[in-house]
């Protein structure tokens, strides 16, 4: 069993402490450092090379969003999953831009803290698509749509990109295409690989940073 390396950033030591003892206390996770603020986290991430980071928004000396831009400006960065307060959190929009792939309300279960990590280490969405467009409609829309932003997909490819950037879930889009949700999984995984996105979260970001919704 592969253990994934989990590594956190809040400014709260109590909360750090909480997370700590969660975290080790799962044999397939191992907590490898913690941070007290962004530019702190850089130099754990970069010494401990952690799977996944959980990321607070709010801090003094470098805040998250700043420290999400300048960790995933380096080779093979690792997954960011963001801990907000509340669900239509404008920070947590810039974070997601910024290269996050998700977030997770603070005051979650820690069950589904826990798989949030894993999936988010498996390369699956920590949350719905569908979640991201409420955030960002909330916020106020997409841009002017940005010529060109889709040439590197077939017809087809864009008919299943328009339906994910929608938050319809494979099964919706496979019942929408009659198409297989194999199917609609490889046209996924065609699409993120031919436009540069890590995740779905990251295609409808980029959705809304193109105005394609």
């Amino acid at each position: 069993m592969s253990v994934i390396r989990v590594a956190l950033v809040d400014d709260q030591a109590l909360f750090r402490a909480g997370i700590r003892m969660l975290i080790s206390s799962q044999p397939d996770l191992e907590f490898v450092g913690e941070a007290a603020d962004g530019r702190e986290a850089l130099e754990v991430i970069a010494s401990q090379r952690p799977d996944v980071v959980l990321m607070d928004l709010r801090m003094p000396v470098m805040d998250g969003i700043a420290a999400t831009e300048q960790i995933m400006a380096a080779p093979r960065p690792p997954r960011v999953i963001v801990l907000t307060t509340f669900d239509l959190d404008e920070a947590a929009a810039r974070a997601l831009r910024a290269g996050a792939s998700g977030f997770v309300l603070k005051d979650s279960e820690p069950e589904f803290l826990l798989a949030a990590i894993r999936s988010v280490h498996a390369g699956t969405a920590v949350v719905a698509a569908s979640a991201v467009r409420e955030l960002f409609e909330h916020l106020g829309g997409g841009r002017r749509e940005v010529a060109g932003s889709l040439d590197p997909l077939s017809p087809r490819e864009r008919e299943i990109f328009r339906h994910a950037a929608a938050g319809r879930s494979n099964a919706e889009i496979a019942a929408a295409e009659f198409l297989s949700e194999a199917t609609v999984k490889t046209h996924i995984s065609r699409i993120l690989a031919k436009l540069g996105l890590r995740d779905r979260v990251q295609l409808v970001v980029f959705a809304y940073e193109n105005g394609l919704v």
